[in-house]
């Protein structure tokens, strides 16, 4: 049998090193062409993983707790999305009717874009004077088969996308105990470098996906309340429209701390005090109370003690919002999603394995920086509760064990 140092096993270990290599190019390559799909099926996974977790201490049975999660929470929500943002659309397209050709605007909103400008303003003439287009009806025939065409093709890969976004989510979570399980193995045991960081990205991850999907929830029942209670009491003439639409939207826009509900309400109460001056003055006086309630309840409070305590509890919020708000301007609409994971990733290795390596020191378990930011990595609560995780950053005392009484180095160490 060839020794460590038989120069066959170096030759043999070499080619499998690059015979891995290559598979993680193309996994790489092949993860790029749908990162879209995975950042958003990660997300699913992190948003939906505390709630898993509560229906599986009911139903004891990881597949059923993972179907209810997503058919019962992440289905709803994407469903919401879509629906939020197509009435957002029609909304402006009904704003700037005559300038805004509203095929191209469901067709931006579907990812269509190759449709021609002429089959567009086709298309949009037949669905809006359906008896005119009977008068030629082979080439409206025609423009209908080619714009439905993509247009259906759009539409079935979005449908494709958020389908597989739904079934990676579910599969993580009904298979997350195994993956924590496989990963501990090939890092070489909980009690290593490289587990603790994958700890603490891991439950920065879950703070600030599920963080951010309840203070998103939370705010948007608050503004659906207040936009219908302002309704419910305003003078003659006066409405908010749209409010299950505003409400959604005041909800996303409550994550980007600073700007908070600002986006969204400010302009409402613009067009309250619009209405207003058509009416009285006292629906102006109403408008202005309106307005204190609104900076006091969608602004001041959740800002001041809301948010933090929801919203990534364990990251500083100002960085967030830069994840947040430069991520779908580098990346497209999974940037929303991308960066945040980019920049725990990047924080966690500052934290835990920069320092050190740039002093030349050994590696710990322990953040060397920024204590107060990003998650403990050898905290019992930032670990899962699995078996085999209960205790995975207990260090023990290489005195303490049977190997030291023979002078024999004791495993429980970081590794490098």
């Amino acid at each position: 049998m060839a020794g460590l140092d038989d120069p066959g096993f170096e030759r043999s270990r070499i080619g499998w090193w690059l015979f891995v290599a290559l598979l993680a190019a193309a996994a790489a390559y092949v993860a790029w062409q749908f990162v879209g799909l995975f950042v958003l099926g990660v997300f699913g996974y992190y948003a939906t993983r505390p709630i898993n977790d509560r229906v599986a201490a009911v139903v004891d049975t990881d597949w059923i707790a993972a179907g209810v999660t997503v058919l019962v929470v992440l289905v709803p929500v994407i469903a919401l999305s879509l629906y939020a943002g197509y009435q957002l659309l029609l909304a402006v397209q009904g704003l700037v009717a005559g300038s805004v050709d509203p095929v191209a605007l469901l067709g931006q909103y579907v990812g269509l874009g190759e449709v021609p400008l002429a089959e567009r303003r086709s298309l949009a003439s037949a669905l809006e004077d359906p008896g005119e287009s009977l008068s030629n009806p082979r080439e409206t025939a025609a423009t209908v088969l080619r714009t439905g065409r993509t247009l259906v093709s759009a539409v079935a890969g979005t449908a494709l996308l958020l389908a597989l976004s739904v079934t990676l989510a579910y599969f993580l979570l009904k298979y997350d105990d195994d993956i924590a399980a496989a990963l501990e193995q090939l890092f070489g045991g909980s009690n290593t470098v490289g587990y603790a960081y994958a700890t603490a990205v891991d439950a920065d991850l879950e703070s600030v996906f599920y963080g951010n999907l309840l203070f998103v929830v939370i705010m948007a029942v608050v503004a659906g309340t207040v936009y219908l209670g302002t309704n419910l009491l305003a003078p003659a003439g006066l409405a908010v429209p749209m409010v299950a639409v505003l409400a959604f939207l005041t909800g996303i826009a409550s994550l980007i701390p600073l700007v908070v509900g600002k986006i969204v309400y400010v302009p409402v109460l613009a067009l309250l005090a619009l209405q207003a001056v058509r009416s009285s003055g006292v629906a102006l006086a109403f408008v202005g109370v309106v307005g204190a309630v609104y900076f006091l309840v969608l602004d001041f409070l959740p800002q001041t003690f809301l948010q933090p305590y929801i919203s990534g509890r364990d990251l500083d919020g100002i960085m967030l919002m830069f994840a947040y708000l430069l991520g779908p301007v580098m990346f497209g609409w999974y940037g929303f999603f991308l960066l945040p994971i980019l920049f725990v990733a990047v924080l966690e290795a500052v934290r835990i394995v920069l320092p050190e390596l740039l002093h030349g020191e050994r590696l710990t378990l322990d953040a060397s920086m920024g204590g107060s930011v990003g998650a403990d990595p050898q905290a019992e609560g930032d670990v899962p509760t699995d078996e085999f995780a209960n205790n995975r950053f207990e260090e023990r005392d290489p005195r303490s064990s049977d190997d030291a009484d023979d002078g024999t180095p004791s495993d429980s160490s970081p590794s490098n």
